[in-house]
């Protein structure tokens, strides 16, 4: 049952590896990074490494789309600027 669940998982995972790299607005990139970062947090669980998907996460499905998101922000921002 367990490497059934794995296989599963990991089919998943290269799915949502394709569907990143083919997103091309960084918005919804940085959703589908957050999701895939939850997909990678879940095949470590099921790997029965908990503290690595712990990690993952905080880093791979928290901060790295936060910092996308501020990134963009700032980005946004820069661009409304009167320029001199």
């Amino acid at each position: 049952m367990t490497s059934i669940l794995q296989a599963a998982a990991l089919a998943f995972i290269a799915v949502a590896v394709a569907v990143v790299t083919l997103t091309r607005n960084p918005l919804a990139q940085a959703l589908v990074v957050s999701f895939y970062g939850i997909l990678l947090a879940i095949l470590f669980f099921l790997f029965q490494a908990p503290d690595v998907g712990l990690s993952q996460i905080t880093v791979g499905a928290v901060a790295l789309p936060l910092m996308i998101l501020l990134a963009l922000t700032k980005i946004k921002k820069q661009e409304h600027e009167p320029k001199d």
